[in-house]
């Protein structure tokens, strides 16, 4: 098994705190961020940043739907940690300031992924998907925070 990495980045049209503010609000920001692929979209404990337990399903491919149950950690300023109880899969939110009024918002995910010919095509595909995916969450959230 090999570990898999993908990685997305944006910048936003807003100070790093409040973009990091909305990433960690759980129980109303997060919600509205994220794009078809997930679903049955729960909050389990907490609702803002550390301590949150979060629950969806995430639909990366037509056959591919990861059921994620998410612990939420913050172990420095502007970093948010999401581990899957469910899987290796950690997300890593990082927020720094762009120039004035600016925040670069880095994702990065990784896990251990399949072995064989099946891991070979996770490796090599599955990061771009799951870039995407991520990227239209960026999307919504430069949306949100740039009101």
């Amino acid at each position: 098994m090999a570990q898999v990495e993908a990685t997305t980045e944006r910048v936003v049209g807003a100070d790093a705190e409040t973009v990091f503010d909305a990433i960690a609000d759980y129980s109303g920001t997060r919600a509205k961020l994220l794009p078809e692929h997930f679903s049955e979209y729960e909050v389990r404990e907490g609702g803002d940043g550390e301590g949150t337990l979060v629950h969806w399903k995430l639909q990366a491919t037509s056959k591919r739907v990861r059921d994620c149950l998410l612990e939420v950690s913050e172990p420095t300023d502007g970093e948010l940690v999401e581990k899957d109880r469910n899987s290796s899969m950690v997300t890593t939110w990082r927020v720094t300031p762009a120039g004035e009024g600016k925040s670069r918002v880095v994702v990065h995910t990784t896990w251990q992924g399949a072995g064989g010919i099946g891991g070979f095509f996770e490796k090599t595909f599955a990061p771009k998907g799951l870039g995407r995916i991520y990227d239209q969450v960026l999307g919504k959230l430069a949306t949100e925070v740039e009101k």
